[in-house]
């Protein structure tokens, strides 16, 4: 007989913390699927991985940055054109407190 991960209680316990109603058949069923996914990860596991490099990443992905280049900016004309509501020469926003 396999030891089960997880006990039907325990699914109980994951369901007040997710504050979710299972019925018995609910409870039953998941803790059923918890088990074979952990039986799962067992197999896993299992797999002799000494010559596999570590991965963090599945793409070999690397950060491209762009080099920094100077533009020049808007003007303040430009920039304010579409604001809803402008002060002068600044954008005015509601008051938080």
């Amino acid at each position: 007989m396999k030891k089960h991960h997880i006990t039907k209680e325990k699914v109980e316990h994951i369901a007040w913390l997710a504050r979710i109603e299972l019925s018995e058949e609910e409870k039953n069923i998941f803790t059923k699927q918890f088990n074979e996914i952990l039986d799962y990860f067992k197999k896993i596991d299992t797999v002799d991985t000494n010559k596999v490099p570590p991965t963090y990443h599945v793409l070999d992905l690397v950060n491209i940055f762009r080099e920094d280049e100077v533009l020049p900016s808007l003007n303040e004309t430009d920039v304010l054109k579409n604001a809803p509501k402008k002060q002068r020469r600044f954008f005015r926003a509601p008051r938080i407190i």
